[in-house]
């Protein structure tokens, strides 16, 4: 359950800083699409650091379903992290509507121009990004002390690009939230945002696979954590003398 309340909290505090940031520059007209990115990637980053070690820091059901087809999550808990996802996501969006009722749009993903320029965008925007956070991610979780930053990084280079044309979105829980809230053409093109991400995703994983074929190290240490959850799943029994 602990991982479960991260996820929702993580990707809440996503959406409402990113999205957050997005309804302050068209009301306010203070942030800028440059502020906007930054705002994305710093966040992304400081959750890596906050929750990286509790549920991985996924907040994404692209990045879930990509760990889970790399061997490095269980896929009976891909379910529930996503449903605790898009529950993040869509508190996050309640609240910003309930704050910002003159907006417009609650940060919503659309397509600039045409759907297929916008999907293919998703698509290759997520491949780079899980691509990198499957290169410095050891199981589900983190490692080392510069991977919240590489990931974060990675989100603030493809919003500053994909934004205008896009919006950037590379995760199906960021652009739910939003659509649900804001309706409209939002909710039209929501499709693009639950499966472009979701390609890319996959296409990270067959391209970690070429780049780097699989590292023993990286498969004793996923051994290791499966055995201790189970371990710490299995009730104990004591014999008395």
């Amino acid at each position: 359950m602990n991982k479960l309340f991260a996820e929702t909290f993580g990707t809440f505090a996503l959406v409402f800083a990113g999205c957050g940031a997005i309804v302050v520059h068209e009301t306010q007209g203070s942030v800028t699409h440059v502020g906007i990115a930054l705002v994305f990637g710093l966040v992304v980053m400081a959750l890596a650091y906050a929750l990286g070690d509790v549920s991985g820091a996924h907040l994404n059901p692209a990045v879930t379903l990509g760990f889970a087809a790399a061997r490095r999550f269980a896929w009976w808990e891909v379910i529930p992290y996503i449903v605790a996802q898009m529950l993040g996501a869509t508190l996050a969006a309640m609240l910003l509507d309930y704050l910002f009722p003159y907006a417009q749009a609650l940060g919503v993903t659309a397509p600039a121009r045409d759907i297929p320029q916008s999907f293919i965008l998703e698509v290759v925007m997520t491949w780079l990004l899980m691509f990198v956070i499957l290169r410095v991610s050891t199981g589900a979780k983190e490692k080392g002390i510069m991977a919240g930053a590489a990931v974060g990084a990675t989100v603030g280079l493809d919003a500053l690009f994909g934004g205008p044309i896009s919006g950037a979105s590379m995760n199906p829980a960021r652009s739910f939230g939003p659509a649900i809230f804001s309706g409209g053409y939002a909710l039209q093109t929501l499709w693009l945002y639950l499966t472009a991400p979701v390609v890319g995703a996959f296409l990270a994983v067959v391209t970690e696979y070429l780049v780097c074929p699989r590292d023993p190290a990286c498969d004793k240490q996923i051994t290791i954590e499966q055995e201790s959850h189970r371990a710490a799943a299995t009730p104990t029994t004591t014999q008395t003398p």
